[in-house]
Order: C-alpha cells, then structure tokens, then sequence
C-alpha cells in the first residue's frame, strides 16, 4: 500500500509539472526579428542577398521579419522559403507514455533532444533530398505572429489526435521501403519528394515506434545514464543519434552512418571504414556519414575568436547545423547574418500528431518565422554537424574544413582537427562498441565527462 501511495504521488506530481510546463510554453512568440539589408544572410551553405524594393512591403511582414530602416526584398521569398522548408521539431503533449515515467510531454526538458532531431532531420533531407529541395508548400504557412496560425493548427492537431484514438490505424512503422514506392513514381519528381518528406518527418514521430523518435532516443539515452525529464547536453545528444541510426533497421537507412569525433579529433580512417562497411543489400558503393563534433566554444563564456569560424562552418555546402544554445535553452543553429546566429527554437509546445496517419499534417513540422541571436550569448557547448555522401565528399570536406580551422582562429590551437589514421593508433579505445552493451566503457566515461561539463537545459 505504500509503494502504492508513492506511485499515486509520483504521477500527480508527473501531471502538476506537465500542466505547468504546457501553460509556460503554448505561447505564440510575438517577437520579430530584425534583418540588415546590407549583409548577406547564410543558411547551411546557402547564400541569400537581400535588396530593397518599396513595392515589397508585405513580404516581410508575412514571415515575421522586420527591417532596419528600409523593406528587404530581393531574396526574400527564396530565404523564406529554404528556410520555412527545414524540418522544425519542438516540444509536444499529449504523445503515448514514455517507457519507464508517467511522462506524456517533453516540455521542459527535452529542448536538446529536438535539436538533436532537427540536425538529424537535416542529414536525412540531405541524404534523400538534397540541398536545392524545398516543400512546395513553405510559403503557405501563415507567420507564427498570427493568431490565425495557432487556431488553424490546433484544428489539424484535433483532426489527427481524433483519428488516433478512433482505434482506425496502429501506430507501427511500416517496412516497405520507400525505394519501392519512389518507383511508381519514377515519373513524378515532386510525388517522389513527398514521399521522403513525410517518410523523413515519421521517423521523428512521437510514439514508441519511431526510429528518431522521443521515445527510442530516451530508450538509448538509458545506456548513458540519463533517463525521461532529466536535462541533455550537446555531446550526450551527439552519442545518443549515433545509436540511434546504428540500431535503426529500416532498408532505407542501410547507407548512412553517423560518427561522432572523439576529443575534439576526427580521425579520418574512422570514418572511412564507417563509409565503406558492407551494406546490407550487398551494394559496394560508400556509405554517406554524418559527422557530429561536441566541442567548446570557451570556458564560461564563449570567446569570441571562434566567431569567424563558426560562420565558415554555416557557410559549407557540408554542415548540417548546430546542436547548442544559450544557457538554459537550446537552440538548433542553422545560419547567421552579420555577428547574429539564425536558429529554429524547440521551445514551443505543440499537440501530439500521429504520423501514422494518412495525409497527417504538415504545418507545425516547419518553423514559419526565423530567429536570430547574437553570437556572443551562444553558450560555449555545442555540436557542430557535417554531412558527407561518400568517402571522396569526406576527403574534400576534412580538406576545406582543416585549411578554415586553421586561417579563421586566433587560438593557438584549434577547435578540432583531422587526423590521419584510426583512433587505435594513436593508444584510444577503437570507436566499436560491445554489442551487448550500447555504450562501450571509454565512451560512457567520456559522456560522464561531458555530462558535468555542460550547461543544464530546461
């Protein structure tokens, strides 16, 4: 009777912090954030400049967006666009319980795990869409200002939690592979499109079956010692998504990899042989890598020497964003203008949607608005992000990024670096883990490490 009683009071406590948390993040950000029409404005590699045209007025206001002094116009609908087009992923409620807890909601707690997702996200898109693809449908999106964009959405989440409890569909990953269905449609480049958006969007659901889910992603997190509602830093999460892709079984991930640098240091025959494993489907073409560096920007503060280089990273063809924040809050980092980070925030607590139904909606799986954030609040921990789609791409990418590390720090020695050669050699424990055990020894004392380094995040 009184495990009982504890258990009764666990789970009212559980629905006390839950209720509080959904109130303190359901608000709308009313904020906007304000662009240069003299800088150009860099996202994941892509270079947007921006002009003024007094007969443009409307743009802006529709994305949110204000201006210093003068209308931008120019590149304005594509930036929208490109960037409405990345894969938002924020808190939610109301999702199946969490193995383990009576947590049915990740607000605040779970920021750093959304970013995790959302860099993720961004590989996947990379990998099955490329970096020139944008939804169709990004610039039908009404800016999050608006009131009418939360009515709207609640209605769709309505729609789709209903359907979800109707008992019509089972919430369960299904096992055809998306190549297969991509060939009915050889045809038809924006059905083939669609496909893999809603299909890359699904494996981030949040229900015990998705792949990248919430849910797997905690499960994985266990193995480091973290557990549902406590807090997740930059490296953890790095750890925690190369699980996650190495445990995922689905046909279509075979040939993507994610290596997560020991260290601060890359060591290049690593990832090689990560690219060049044996693929399932007995295909001897390279394995595309994600590559995730948790690296610190400075002591208690970020120094400001690393700015010029952190730019250079957003402006690679190569980089899949960054996993970090201000203290307190995590943000997933994407571009900059001038010496301000642009970013999706995951601060925002949204219904729970089943992506297992036909058709579910799309709408608050993309960020309507940006936001900026000058560099200098940037907490020092952080994880920078890289995709490459072979072993040649690797090479040319370690290539450019060593010659920016080198030419854009003042440091004396810098963030990272590429080494030639396999951990082994150089007298570290080798990067493969005992099957048995998802966290190898050395790599749980480096998580322990990291853990009491960072900043906690609510």
């Amino acid at each position: 009777m009184e495990a009982t009683g504890t258990d009764e009071v666990d789970k009212l406590k559980t629905k006390f912090v839950s209720a509080w948390n959904n109130m303190k993040y359901s608000w709308v950000l009313k904020t906007k954030t304000y662009f240069s029409r003299n800088s150009p404005v860099l996202l994941l590699g892509k270079c947007y400049h921006f002009k003024y045209e007094d007969e443009n007025k409307t743009l802006l206001a529709r994305s949110g967006c204000a201006i210093e002094d003068h209308v931008i116009a120019g590149n304005v609908e594509e930036f929208r666009k490109d960037f409405i087009s990345r894969i938002w992923l924020t808190y939610r409620e109301e999702f199946p319980q969490i193995e383990g807890s009576a947590l049915t909601t990740d607000c605040g707690w779970g920021c750093t795990l959304r970013t995790g997702q959302m860099l993720l996200a961004q590989g996947l898109i990379l990998h099955f869409l490329g970096r020139a693809w944008t939804w169709p449908d990004a610039l039908n999106i009404e800016n999050s200002d608006s009131e009418s964009w939360t009515s709207h959405t609640v209605k769709k989440f309505t729609t789709s939690f209903e359907a979800s409890l109707s008992g019509e569909r089972e919430l369960k990953t299904p096992t055809i592979s998306l190549k297969e269905k991509v060939k009915k449609y050889s045809d038809d480049h924006e059905i083939r499109n669609e496909i893999y958006h809603r299909k890359i969007i699904s494996w981030f659901g949040d229900s015990p079956l998705a792949l990248f889910g919430l849910h797997q992603l905690v499960e994985y997190g266990k193995k480091s010692g973290k557990k549902a509602g406590d807090w997740y830093g930059p490296a953890v999460v790095a750890h925690i998504l190369r699980k996650a892709v190495e445990e995922a079984k689905h046909p279509d991930l075979q040939g993507i990899t994610i290596y997560v640098a020991q260290d601060c240091t890359v060591y290049s025959c690593d990832v090689i042989d990560k690219q060049s494993a044996s693929m399932t489907s007995g295909n001897a073409d390279d394995k595309a890598v994600i590559i995730l560096v948790p690296v610190r920007l400075g002591g208690e503060r970020t120094n400001t020497d690393y700015l010029e280089f952190m730019k250079g990273v957003l402006s690679l063809e190569y980089c899949v964003g960054i996993i970090g924040g201000k203290p307190k809050q995590s943000y997933y980092f994407a571009g900059f203008q001038d010496d301000s980070l642009i970013y999706m925030d995951p601060h925002y607590c949204q219904s729970f949607v089943d992506v297992s139904i036909k058709d579910f909606p799309l709408e608050t799986f993309h960020c309507p608005s940006p936001k900026k954030m000058s560099f200098r609040k940037m907490d020092p921990s952080c994880t920078i992000g890289f995709y490459c789609r072979n072993v040649q791409d690797f090479k040319r990418a370690s290539e450019e990024i060593t010659k920016m590390l080198k030419f854009s720090s003042k440091e004396k020695y810098p963030l990272f670096t590429f080494v030639n050669g396999h951990s082994r050699d150089y007298d570290f424990t080798s990067s493969t883990t005992n099957e048995e055990d998802l966290f190898s020894e050395d790599e749980k004392r480096r998580l322990k490490r990291f853990s009491t380094e960072e900043f906690v995040l609510l």
